[in-house]
């Protein structure tokens, strides 16, 4: 690593891992996969070093010489992996500007949002945030920049928009985000969240999130007669 700090880090907490050479990548990629693994099924003081350099198949040196430590090495795996959580959202934007039925919009994008935020895998790396909170504070800022920037700050833009085309009579766009969110994927996700092994109902997920978005466009709605389908 020459002369790079093993400890430094970026404004939000961060660590700052040099990117490898060519022939180090492979090995890094290893590091990365056989850690998160370890990390998401025993989490961090439980998980093991050892078992982390046996399933990557490079020396435990190795593993210290590209992430400095245990430390380092957690945040920046579980740091990877928190941008990609929405990597298959379609653009808000994309989804609602100039949707032909704003009810049907909203409820296909939280629709989409909650089917991607209640994988399995997305579950327990939410799990493996919450119970570190307290000794890495800096993962759940993280985790709530990359879901304002990839979902929430957008839909903030979109209302605004709605609003200024009369379309919608929001006041508050990121309290109504907000809200939007909550009453629609923040349901499903906190049981999931809590109740592992709670099988994912397609039909109680369709009529949470339709209700969710009912509700919303009830407060928020400019049609005067809006109660939603009969």
């Amino acid at each position: 690593m020459g002369a790079e700090r093993q400890d430094a880090t970026d404004e939000y907490g961060m660590p700052i891992i040099p990117a490898p050479g060519d022939a180090a990548t492979r090995k890094r990629q290893a590091i990365i996969d056989a850690a998160l693994a370890e990390f998401l099924a025993e989490g961090y003081s439980a998980a093991s070093m050892d078992v982390i350099t046996s399933r990557s198949g490079v020396s435990k040196a190795t593993i210290y010489k590209h992430f400095g430590s245990k430390e380092r090495l957690f945040l920046a795996v579980v740091g990877g992996v928190l941008p990609k959580t929405y990597a298959d959202l379609t653009p808000p934007a994309r989804a609602l500007a100039d949707a032909p039925d704003l009810r049907t919009a909203l409820v296909r994008h939280a629709t989409e949002l909650a089917r991607i935020l209640l994988r399995p895998e997305i579950m327990l790396l939410r799990r493996l945030v919450i119970g570190e909170i307290d000794r890495f504070p800096q993962l759940g800022q993280l985790w709530y920049r990359v879901t304002y920037d990839m979902n929430n700050g957008p839909l903030v833009e979109l209302l605004t928009g709605l609003t200024a085309k009369g379309e919608l009579s929001v006041s508050d766009p990121k309290l109504a985000v907000q809200q939007l969110v909550a009453t629609t994927v923040g349901i499903p996700q906190l049981v999931h969240t809590f109740a592992p092994t709670t099988p994912v109902d397609d039909a109680e997920l369709t009529r949470v999130i339709e209700a969710g978005v009912d509700l919303f466009l009830a407060r928020y709605g400019t049609t005067p007669d809006w109660h939603g389908p009969a």
